[in-house]
């Protein structure tokens, strides 16, 4: 008859022991493990923020905003797939100030320096300064910006040929790859985290607004040279057969190709989505279309019927589909916030003769709106806003108040910031068209000169100086009188009626003094080069 094993008590003792110490071990490995997915969970809860950026589009130049002349198919299914706003709007009717509000949420005519920048001029953020990247980084955000920059570069006189700084990696971006300012200034080269791409140490760079180098030809005293001709200013140093603002010597390895610009900077944009789809990333996403020298890819030119400027839209919208397509294949476009927009009003010519103006036929640029580029009218500032986010924003039409300077606030209180500035208003329900209820006053500015939007009232206070320039065809909305326009039936503002208002204006003016304050600011005339 088989015994029956019975342990030692001493021993039984252990093997329950070592029992227990490994269940204890298993199932705090397994609430170690559930804590980790939770946390990786609540890391990508946080979304991908993308900002496409787009330099003079106007309000009536997409097809989801009415217009009938060119069909912009890819930015019109970021439209009707989420939030199309009627009253969005730039902090400025020109470039730099624009940036300069939308990456700081302080607006733009607080920074007197703030005002459309040379290539050679220095960094007009302070590194001190809050910006919309470093308030992401602080909520576990990587940073990049991919296109174009102007917002000024070094502390005033930069050396190319070594790392410029700062710039963008001082003010927030983990990563960046731009053009210094614009297509139509100097340097042409790209700038890869502060460091010219491709530039040739044997061959270096120099770059002076003021005085030429020797004897290099310019457009102004070659034009037999140039394939295309300045109308005013972009007349000095010739690259790629287009007269620049600026001159510029060297680096011939470094120039950039004009009519592979927008592949280029759409590679760049692409690749930092596949670099960092797996932790939560903040894309800063500025394409040059349809800034002058308008330089449409092959592919596109002619297909508008519009000119290039025509066909730079059309090369834009198509970017951004292949853009929207590198989202959807990596598999994160529904955990993604896509905002697009532009940083100011249209302009036609705006220093070359590109057939803008003669080939324009029944488009409306600005989309029934007065004024455009550099105007303190409505279309100066009054842009495409669209806000997109698979899935999470219901598609929707919205009147809502917003405004680029309210990234800072509403996108820190998306991603869990309590950080604010006194300028940008917290409106992330409007943002994802939770509510129509945006931003209730908002000051706009056009060359320092400052104008006040509350409600659906637009006030422009008495200015001296020109109410049209004929350079670019515009109106500056500057007269030495008030002007007050009800917007929500005026929206062409035709029909001034400060003096049949008084009671109105009077209300605005309050309103604008106490926005605005009391300084006083030099306000010069608008000069175009």
């Amino acid at each position: 008859m088989n015994k029956i094993f019975k342990p030692k008590n001493s021993l039984y003792k252990l093997c329950i022991s070592l029992l227990v110490l490994v269940a204890f071990s298993c199932k705090e490995s397994n609430k170690k493990e559930a804590e980790d997915v939770s946390k990786e969970a609540e890391t990508s809860s946080q979304p991908n923020i993308v900002v496409i950026y787009l330099d003079d589009l106007g309000y009536g130049d997409i097809s989801a905003n009415g217009a009938t002349e060119i069909n912009t198919p890819n930015i019109d299914n970021l439209a009707n797939g989420g939030v199309r706003f009627t009253n969005g709007y730039a902090t400025s009717a020109t470039c730099t100030p624009s940036r300069y509000g939308l990456l700081t949420g302080v607006y733009p005519w607080r920074n007197k320096d703030a005002q459309i920048l040379p290539g050679t001029a220095p960094l007009i953020i302070s590194t001190e300064q809050q910006t919309v990247p470093k308030m992401l980084k602080k909520q576990g955000y990587t940073t990049g910006i991919v296109g174009k920059w102007h917002l000024g570069l070094g502390t005033g006189n930069v050396n190319w040929n070594e790392r410029v700084s700062p710039g963008p990696n001082e003010v927030g971006f983990d990563y960046s790859y731009i053009m210094a300012a614009t297509q139509d200034r100097v340097p042409t080269v790209y700038i890869k985290d502060g460091h010219v791409a491709g530039l040739d140490p044997n061959d270096p760079i120099e770059v002076d607004y003021a005085n030429n180098y020797g004897n290099q030809p310019t457009g102004k005293d070659n034009p037999e040279l140039t394939s295309m001709k300045w109308h005013h200013g972009h007349n000095n140093s010739i690259v790629n057969g287009i007269p620049r603002i600026g001159f510029m010597k060297g680096g011939e390895d470094a120039k950039w190709s004009d009519v592979d610009m927008a592949d280029h900077f759409l590679e760049k944009a692409q690749a930092y989505v596949k670099n960092h789809k797996k932790e939560p990333f903040f894309l800063y996403y500025a394409l040059q279309q349809p800034h002058v020298p308008r330089t449409p890819h092959p592919r596109f030119e002619g297909k508008s019927g519009m000119g290039p400027r025509g066909d730079v839209i059309l090369e834009a919208d198509w970017v951004i589909g292949e853009f929207m397509k590198t989202l959807e294949d990596e598999g994160i476009l529904e955990n993604t916030l896509i905002i697009f927009t532009s940083d100011n009003g249209p302009v036609l010519n705006d220093g070359y003769y590109d057939d803008a103006v003669e080939k324009l036929g029944k488009h409306t640029p600005a989309g029934g709106l007065r004024g455009g580029k550099y105007s303190l009218f409505d279309a100066g500032t009054h842009v495409p806003f669209i806000t997109y986010w698979k899935g999470t924003i219901e598609p929707s039409v919205s009147d809502a108040l917003v405004c680029q300077v309210d990234f800072l606030s509403s996108l820190a209180s998306l991603t869990g910031s309590t950080e604010k500035t006194d300028d940008s208003a917290q409106i992330i329900d409007a943002l994802l068209g939770k509510t129509k209820t945006g931003r209730t006053d908002l000051i706009l500015e056009a060359s320092q000169k400052t104008a006040l939007r509350s409600g659906d009232w637009i006030m422009i206070p008495p200015y001296k100086g020109s109410a049209f320039n004929n350079q670019v065809k515009i109106e500056l909305g500057v007269s030495e009188s008030y002007q007050l326009y009800n917007i929500k039936g005026d929206s062409a503002q035709e029909h001034n009626v400060a003096e049949s208002n008084p009671e109105k204006l009077k209300e605005m003016m309050a309103t604008y003094q106490k926005l605005r304050g009391t300084d006083k600011v030099e306000i010069k005339e608008l000069e175009l080069k």
